[in-house]
């Protein structure tokens, strides 16, 4: 029976990308539950694919500080511009921050598709265990026995279960006693407590927002959903809640006592945010839709509230609402400089199986690549 050098778990953009980097003498299989790769890239950012971000630091993610430092210095944002460059891929900036495919992830896709035209592909084989036989590894799929001497799991999270997503990677890392952190939802929606219910009645509206959690603070887009609150600020909040309260400012780039001062109109008229909210907002605050300049000082003090409006969600959406999952293989586990196990020879770990997630716009994808080509480069060096 053949012996691959290296097997790679997965389909999605670590696995790709660290396929495509590997020496190409070395022979590569890939192994894939979906019947075509690079699923979630093909859906993701609207099908323009949100690869990477202009404003990158560890400070974006949830994980090790330490350790998500030494992977982007091994290869940064510019590496993997630099590397699309080179293939014919430019990708295009927009709101002045995120950077996206030009016309559709297809241009993305067809570059790793190309890069791994060498590599044998699995697909529709979903993976049911990871053993080590000796110096050889056994990877079991429904459908077939295959051996290899080096494995990269990059399966991904429990997010995007309609493409099949799973938490076999964190069963194939119990299974050689590493260390895991259990899979939560991220980048997901906050669903309310009874309190806040009136968010739910403004469904479809959105605004701008900062949302300060702790030491952090997001600002980007709200928005009100059927369930809750969501939206870019939301989500990127969602990966550092956990419990305990929220804080939401509601008019980030106003004063509120600046806007009401000396003026005739209505409350609700001279607040720059969408009448319905205006109106809801107010009533959440107890103080009454008159003419500012009537307004008490009592009233003044709740009316700030407009800027630290602090609450505690109920949850959030779940699993199936999730753009990704916080936890993972705990990265102390894991050698930053190649993604391999520090206790399991030859057996490596990258994307989002590993305990590192970004906020939301570009910084998983980014995740996902560094962390594969580093990988590579560790197997590379190795053989």
């Amino acid at each position: 029976m053949k012996i691959y050098d290296v097997l790679i778990l997965g389909a999605g953009a670590s696995a790709l990308m660290c396929a495509a980097n590997l020496d190409k003498k070395l022979s590569v299989g890939i192994v894939e539950g979906n019947g075509k790769i690079a699923q979630k890239l093909k859906i993701s950012g609207g099908g323009k694919c949100n690869i990477t971000n202009v404003e990158l630091s560890r400070d974006n993610y949830d994980g090790d500080q330490e350790f998500i430092f030494n992977v982007f210095e091994s290869f940064s944002r510019d590496d993997l511009l630099n590397y699309l460059h080179a293939n014919g891929l430019e990708p295009v900036i927009r709101k002045n921050r995120y950077y996206f495919c030009k016309e559709s992830s297809d241009e993305i896709i067809k570059i790793f598709k190309k890069a791994t035209k060498h590599v044998d592909m699995y697909l529709n084989n979903d993976i049911l265990w990871v053993k080590k036989s000796g110096a050889t590894f056994e990877v079991k799929t429904q459908a077939e026995l295959l051996r290899a001497k080096k494995v990269v799991v990059a399966t991904g999270g429990k997010s995007y279960q309609s493409l099949g997503a799973s938490d076999i990677g964190l069963s194939i890392a119990k299974s050689f006693g590493i260390k895991v952190k259990e899979f939560t939802p991220a980048l997901v929606g906050l669903t309310v407590q009874k309190e806040q219910f009136w968010m739910k009645e403004l469904s479809g509206l959105s605004c701008q927002a900062a949302i300060k959690i702790g030491a952090k603070t997001i600002k980007e887009e709200l928005l009100f959903a059927h369930k809750g609150i969501s939206g870019p600020a939301i989500l990127s909040a969602s990966l550092y809640w956990q419990k305990g309260n929220i804080t939401i400012d509601f008019l980030p780039d106003a004063n509120i006592l600046e806007l009401i001062k000396g003026s005739k109109k209505l409350l609700s008229s001279i607040i720059p945010l969408p009448k319905r909210l205006s109106k809801a907002l107010l009533e959440a605050l107890h103080v009454e839709d008159i003419e500012c300049k009537k307004i008490t000082q009592s009233a003044k003090e709740r009316l700030m509230r407009i800027h630290n409006y602090e609450f505690a969600p109920a949850g959030n959406f779940g699993f199936s609402k999730a753009e990704v999952c916080r936890g993972g293989v705990l990265s102390e586990e894991l050698n930053p400089y190649t993604m391999e196990a520090l206790d399991v020879k030859d057996l490596y770990f990258i994307g989002e199986v590993v305990d590192v997630t970004g906020e939301l716009g570009g910084y998983n994808f980014q995740w996902a690549f560094s962390s594969a080509a580093v990988c590579a480069e560790g197997i590379n060096s190795s053989t």
